[in-house]
C-alpha cells in the first residue's frame, strides 16, 4: 500500500512516497520536489559478515541521462562509470548516514539514490540524502536516524534555503548541511571569505529546516515503517580482555608516546603479533578477538591521554601545529611548483598554465559547461608505506581534490584578468594527517610561484575532537591516528579575511553549537599561523610568468566585428594564425585571447586584428589605396574592408578635368576623412591632406 507524507518548503511541496516503486528492497522511497524526482533504496544482508572490524556500507548516487531529456554521449550511448559529481554526491550521502548505524553491525548494506527526473531546483543531491535516510528509516534495517539535509546560500546578504540553479550563480556561499533533529552531523561547501560568525549563522538557519525534515521522516515511519530487525552487538569476552590488558596495557602506554609514526606503528604491530602468539592456539583461534581488544585499549589510552593530560601521541598540546617547511620553484621546467611539509605530511603541488584549448568540457544534466581551473589530488600508496596497485582516482582522492579546488577557486582571478586555463596537480609524497589541507597550502604556493595573480593566499587546517561525556578537547592539525580514533574531522580553509571552504564530519551523530564555535576559533588561529609561514616563503605572486609558460594577450573588439576577424569560413583568422604562428580564441562577447611563445608574434597578430577592426575617424589622415575610378572621383580603401569616396573636387587645389590625371587604380594616396554620414558613408579629401602635410613640413 502506498504511503505519502508532504512538507512545504519554499513554496513547493516536498513529497516522500513508499510502497509503489522498488518494493522488494528492504526500504524504498520516492522523493519529489518540483520537477526533481529521486528514487532511493536500502538493502541489508540478513547475516553478519565475518572476519571484519568495520561496517560494510556502500552508498551510490546515479544520475540518469533521461532524467533531463538527454541521450548520453560517446559510442555506447549508455551511462558508464560514475562522473565526478556522482562520486562527490555519493560521499555526501554516505558521511552523515554512516555514523547512525549501531556499533558492531557488520551486515553488508547498500543505499542507492537514482535521479529519475531533473529539474532546475538544484536539489537532487539534497533529495538523495533525505530519500536514502527515509528508505533506511522505514525499513527493518537497524538505523539510529533519521538524518536530513539542506543547501544554504547567501544572495545579497540574505541566506536562502535550497537556492535553485539561477540563485546559486549569484550566491557568495554554497553549503550543504546535514544532521539529526538534535545535532549537526556534516557540513560541506565553500564561500567567498566568509567570517566564522556568518558560517555559524548559516548552519543555525539550516539546522532549523533540518529539524522539520527529520520530524517529517518520523511521521513517515509512523505511517509506513517496518518493524526493525533485532540486533545485539557482539559481546566482549571479559577473560580475553583481562588477559590482553595484562600483557599489553603498560607497553601500549609506552608505544603511543613515540612521536615518529612509522616507528610507533612498528612497535604496536610487533606487540600485537607477540600477544597473538602467546594467547592464540590452533584449537581456539581468537586472533581477531585479540586484535579487537588490543585496538580498543590503544584507542582508549590515546583518548584518555588527551582528555586527562592534554598530551597527544606526538607530545604536542591540543592547539599546537607541527613544524612547517615550505619550498617553491623546485622543478625547473614546470610553470610553478611548491613542496609543503607539515610534520610527517608532505605535498608536492605543481601548476600548469594552458590556453582555452585546455579547458575541461563538462556535459552534465544542467547542460554543457567548461572549467578553466582544475585541481587533481593523488594519494600514491608509498605515501603511507604501503604496496598497492595504481588505479584511477578513488572516491577519497576525488573528494579531497574537490575540497582543495573549492578552497582555492575563491581567490582565483577572473578570466578577463588572467585568461589562462590553470591546472594544479597535488602529489602526496608522505601522509600522517590531512594531506588535503597540505594540498591547499602547497597549491597556494605553487600558484604564486607560477605568477597567477590570486586575490590572497589560502591556508587549510584540519581539526579533531575527543569527547567523553562532558569532557571535550578540540585538536588542531590532527594526526592520522587522531583522525582514526577521534570523534570529528573538521577542515577549514581560508585567507586572513575569511573562510573559502569548509568540511565537517562526525562519528558520534553530531556536535553541539558550543563545540563548533570553539573549533572554528581554534581553526582560525591555526590558519593565521600557517599563512604567516607561507608568506615567509613567498609573500605574493611572482611578477613574471615562468619562461616556459605560454603568453596570452587579450583584446576587446566590438561584437559586430567578430565576423570580420573570422572571415568567410574562417579564412581570415586562419590566415592570421598561419602568418604569425599564434593561437587565437574569440568568444561571443568579442574578447580575443592570443597565445604565443614570444611577444613579437603576439604583437604582429594584434596589429593585424587592429587593422581589421579599426574604424575611420573624422579628421584623421590615412595612406589609402585607390581601388576604383569613376567619372566623379575615386574610391580609396583607407582600412581593410573600409572604402571612402574621394570626389574629383577634393583631388587637388587646382581644377581637375579627369580623375585619372591625378590618380590611377593601385596608387597609394594621402587622404583626410572630412565626413562620415549617418549611413556610415565616408567622404575623403586629398587636397586637405596634402595641405595639412605641407603645413607640418613648413
Amino acid at each position: 500500500m502506498t504511503k505519502t507524507v508532504v512538507l512545504e518548503l519554499r513554496g513547493k511541496e516536498l513529497i516522500l512516497e513508499t510502497g509503489k516503486m522498488a518494493r522488494q528492497a528492504d526500504g524504498s522511497v520516492v522523493a519529489r520536489y518540483g520537477d526533481t524526482v529521486v528514487l532511493a533504496t536500502a538493502v541489508s544482508s540478513k547475516t553478519q559478515r565475518e572476519g571484519i572490524d568495520f561496517f560494510p556500507l556502500t552508498i551510490d548516487y546515479q544520475e540518469k541521462a533521461y532524467s533531463a531529456g538527454k541521450i548520453p554521449g560517446g559510442f555506447f550511448k549508455r551511462e558508464g562509470r560514475p562522473n565526478e559529481k556522482e562520486v562527490l554526491t555519493s560521499r555526501l550521502i554516505d558521511r552523515p548516514i554512516r555514523p547512525l548505524f549501531p556499533k558492531g553491525f557488520h551486515s553488508e548494506t547498500q543505499g542507492i539514490a537514482n535521479v529519475l527526473s531533473y529539474g532546475d531546483e538544484n536539489i537532487a543531491d539534497i533529495l538523495g540524502i533525505i530519500a536514502v535516510s527515509a528508505a533506511l528509516h522505514v525499513s527493518d534495517i537497524p538505523f539510529d536516524g533519521p538524518v536530513a539535509a539542506v543547501r544554504i546560500g547567501r544572495v545579497s546578504g540574505t541566506f536562502v534555503i535550497n537556492p535553485d540553479l539561477k540563485e546559486i550563480e549569484v550566491c557568495d556561499c554554497n553549503l550543504v548541511v546535514a544532521g539529526t533533529e538534535d545535532a549537526v552531523a556534516m557540513v560541506e561547501g565553500g564561500a567567498q571569505e566568509m567570517s566564522e560568525g556568518d558560517l555559524l549563522e548559516a548552519i543555525d538557519i539550516a539546522h532549523a529546516e533540518i529539524r522539520k525534515l527529520c520530524r517529517m521522516q518520523n511521521d513517515f515511519r509512523a505511517a509506513a515503517g517496518k518493524e526493525k530487525r533485532t540486533f545485539s552487538p557482539p559481546s566482549v569476552d571479559e577473560n580475553l580482555k583481562e588477559a590482553v590488558s595484562a600483557l599489553a596495557l603498560e607497553r601500549i602506554k609506552e608505544a603511543i608516546t613515540i612521536p615518529d609514526k612509522i616507528q610507533r606503528q612498528n612497535v604496536l604491530d610487533e606487540l600485537l603479533k607477540e600477544i597473538i602468539e602467546k594467547l592464540n592456539t590452533p584449537e581456539n583461534d581468537i586472533a581477531q578477538g585479540i586484535s579487537a581488544v588490543f585496538n580498543n585499549i590503544e584507542k582508549n589510552l590515546v583518548r584518555n591521554m588527551i582528555l586527562d593530560h592534554n598530551v597527544r601521541a606526538d607530545g604536542r598540546t591540543p592547539e599546537k601545529i607541527r613544524p612547517i617547511t615550505c619550498e617553491v620553484g623546485i622543478l625547473p621546467r614546470t610553470h610553478g611548483s611548491a613542496l609543503f611539509i607539515r610534520g610527517e605530511t608532505q605535498c608536492l603541488a605543481v601548476v600548469t598554465l594552458g590556453t582555452s584549448d585546455d579547458e575541461q568540457r563538462i556535459d552534465s544534466l544542467e547542460g554543457e559547461s567548461s572549467k578553466t581551473f582544475m585541481l587533481h589530488y593523488n594519494f600514491p600508496p608509498f605515501s603511507v608505506g604501503e604496496v598497492k596497485p595504481l588505479r584511477s582516482p578513488g572516491r577519497r582522492e576525488i573528494g579531497h581534490g574537490n575540497l582543495a579546488e573549492r578552497a582555492l577557486k575563491a581567490v582565483m582571478p577572473a578570466k578577463t584578468e588572467f585568461p589562462y586555463t590553470v591546472r594544479i596537480v597535488s602529489d602526496v609524497l608522505e601522509s600522517n594527517g590531512s594531506s588535503s589541507m597540505a594540498t591547499v597550502c602547497g597549491g597556494t604556493l605553487a600558484l604564486m610561484d607560477a605568477g597567477v595573480p590570486i586575490k590572497a593566499p589560502v591556508a587549510g587546517i584540519a581539526m579533531g575532537l575527543i569527547k567523553e561525556g562532558d569532557k571535550v578537547v578540540v585538536l588542531t592539525d590532527i594526526l592520522g591516528l587522531e583522525d582514526h580514533l577521534g570523534d570529528m574531522d573538521f577542515k577549514v580553509t581560508g585567507t586572513e579575511n575569511g573562510i573559502t571552504a569548509f568540511q565537517m564530519d562526525t562519528k558520534i551523530g553530531g556536535i553541539s553549537r558550543e563545540i563548533m564555535v570553539h573549533a572554528l576559533e581554534q581553526a582560525r588561529q591555526g590558519r593565521i599561523h600557517i599563512l604567516k609561514k607561507i608568506s615567509e616563503t613567498l609573500a605574493g605572486p611572482r611578477e613574471n610568468l615562468a619562461s616556459h609558460a605560454p603568453r596570452i594577450y587579450t583584446m576587446q573588439i566590438k561584437q559586430d566585428k567578430i565576423r570580420d576577424v573570422i572571415g568567410s569560413g574562417g579564412k581570415v583568422i586562419r590566415g592570421i594564425i598561419e602568418q604569425t604562428g599564434v593561437k587565437i580564441d574569440i568568444d561571443d562577447s568579442g574578447l580575443i585571447s592570443i597565445a604565443a611563445t614570444d611577444g613579437v608574434s603576439a604583437q604582429k597578430a594584434i596589429d593585424i586584428i587592429n587593422g581589421i577592426v579599426a574604424e575611420a575617424e573624422l579628421g584623421k589622415i590615412y595612406l589609402g589605396k585607390v581601388k576604383r575610378i569613376a567619372d566623379f572621383g575615386a574610391f580609396v580603401e583607407i582600412l581593410p574592408g573600409t572604402d571612402g569616396l574621394l570626389h574629383i573636387s577634393q583631388l587637388s587645389d587646382k581644377r581637375v578635368a579627369k580623375v585619372t590625371d591625378e590618380v590611377k587604380e593601385g596608387d597609394e594616396v594621402l587622404v583626410k576623412v572630412i565626413e562620415i554620414d549617418k549611413m556610415g558613408k565616408i567622404r575623403l579629401s586629398r587636397k586637405e591632406a596634402l595641405r595639412e602635410q605641407g603645413q607640418k613640413q613648413a
